[in-house]
């Protein structure tokens, strides 16, 4: 089955109840099998800064769902929890889900772009990523601790919680 990477962030509500949930969603999802969780962490957010700022992580994801499928239920999973889609980018969200990686597969669709967009630049997508996938490559060959070297860490922070192997079944511990 492919291995799928995806960014889980939220600044609103309970972000972190918020990304527990999305995480136990995913591993519920038919054909689907969580296989590792970052830690969690705190940026400032993109784009308007008048808003809170985001709990972020990233998880490993096994699927037999075929990338649009997953996209689609990975929007059917931010819809549950609030999720409402505005014209404004980068605003703020209850839940927000993106697909990184989907195995090597390189996808320019109009609804799908994998890599996801960016992603070499957003340091609160890169360090929970290599948290969990130190020895990573890009599908263009590009390892992903080239990728960090290029992309300072800034105001992200790691939280004194973190999402546990899915094994475990505490989804959310505290750290330390």
């Amino acid at each position: 089955m492919p291995l799928v990477y995806v960014a889980l962030g939220s600044n609103q509500g309970d972000p972190v109840a918020q990304l527990r949930a999305a995480c136990q969603a995913m591993n519920e999802l038919t054909g689907s099998q969580l296989l590792a969780c970052s830690s969690l962490y705190r940026s400032a957010p993109m784009g308007p800064q008048d808003q809170p700022s985001y709990v972020n992580a990233v998880v490993a994801l096994q699927t037999s769902l075929e990338p649009e499928a997953l996209l689609d239920q990975l929007q059917r999973i931010e819809q549950e929890h609030g999720r409402v889609r505005k014209a404004e980018r980068w605003g703020p969200r209850t839940l927000d889900l993106d697909i990184l990686l989907y195995d090597k597969q390189v996808i320019n669709s109009p609804r799908l772009q994998i890599p996801h967009y960016h992603m070499h630049a957003r340091a609160f997508v890169l360090y929970p990523l290599a948290e969990i996938a130190p020895q990573l490559q890009m599908p263009d060959g590009v390892q992903l601790v080239s990728l960090l070297e290029n992309c300072p860490r800034g105001d992200l922070q790691a939280l004194p919680f973190f999402i546990q192997q899915p094994d475990a079944r505490s989804d959310l511990t505290p750290h330390g």
